[in-house]
């Protein structure tokens, strides 16, 4: 498996607040000992083509693009309008991982909310996902679902049965192990994603307070996940995605990566 970490999770400043660039946050990245990164949807694809051409050259990988628009713009709005901004801002997000290199897109499917029902999330974000899945293809990249709180795909079967629904190889899973803890858990869910699990996130979570935790502090059992990703022989990314420490936080990253070290070693 391959120590990763979402960029937008690594700090602007270091020590007692000298600025970072770009530049510096990859190569503070690298020198922690993190193989990939997962950068946003980018706009200007010109800024994608740099950044991407610096974490090549510090020699980091961009994995994946978590796509920037799936709240604002969710794929499963009976508003159309809505609808279109959330497919064009995933069309973007692919068009983001083509020219940086990565392989793979997070898609939040759908929100169940008042004015949406199951049902109708279901049946509009299917069409949606259908509808970019041939462009997706067509791009050699992959739209993983992910597992968050909307309300939607609440189980392992309806998961896969989503997945298996919009009838397309470019369309798999991206599972948080941290997120699960409020309706399950994350080593049931592992096994019965398997061969379907395309990236995985790692934070951890505190099932008393219901707050999210840095590694190794929540209610995650680790070491169940870890045999469970082996299980499966599940090979990819594990990417951190956490907020960094409040002082010094560049030495958050450092401690993100022994941490998941210490999860993948399992002793």
């Amino acid at each position: 498996m391959k120590k990763g970490i979402v960029f937008d999770c690594v700090p602007t400043t270091k020590g007692t607040g000298t600025p970072l660039s770009a530049e510096d946050r990859l190569r503070l990245v690298k020198d922690a000992g993190f193989e990939g990164i997962e950068i946003p949807t980018m706009d200007d694809l010109g800024e994608c083509e740099r950044l991407a051409a610096q974490a090549r050259d510090i020699g980091l990988e961009i994995h994946s693009v978590m796509a920037s628009g799936h709240w604002q713009w969710p794929l499963s709005s009976p508003d159309e309008e809505t609808r279109a901004k959330g497919v064009a801002n995933i069309r973007q997000s692919v068009d983001t991982a083509k020219v940086s290199g990565a392989d793979t897109v997070l898609v939040v499917p759908g929100v169940v909310n008042e004015s949406t029902p199951y049902e109708l999330a279901w049946d509009i974000s299917l069409k949606s996902m259908r509808e970019l899945a041939p462009y997706a293809e067509q791009q050699g990249i992959c739209l993983a679902v992910e597992n968050v709180w909307n309300k939607f795909l609440l189980s392992p079967r309806e998961f896969l049965e989503f997945i298996d629904a919009c009838q397309s190889s470019a369309v798999a899973a991206y599972f948080d192990v941290g997120n699960i803890l409020f309706y399950g858990y994350p080593d049931q869910w592992i096994r019965s994603l398997g061969s379907k699990l395309q990236k995985i996130h790692l934070k951890d979570f505190d099932t008393a307070s219901c707050t999210f935790k840095n590694l190794l502090q929540g209610n995650v059992p680790w070491t169940r996940v870890r045999q469970a990703l082996l299980d499966v022989g599940y090979t990819g990314y594990c990417s951190v995605e956490l907020g960094p420490y409040n002082v010094y936080p560049d030495q958050f990253i450092y401690d993100c990566a022994r941490q998941v070290e210490r999860i993948f070693n399992g002793e």
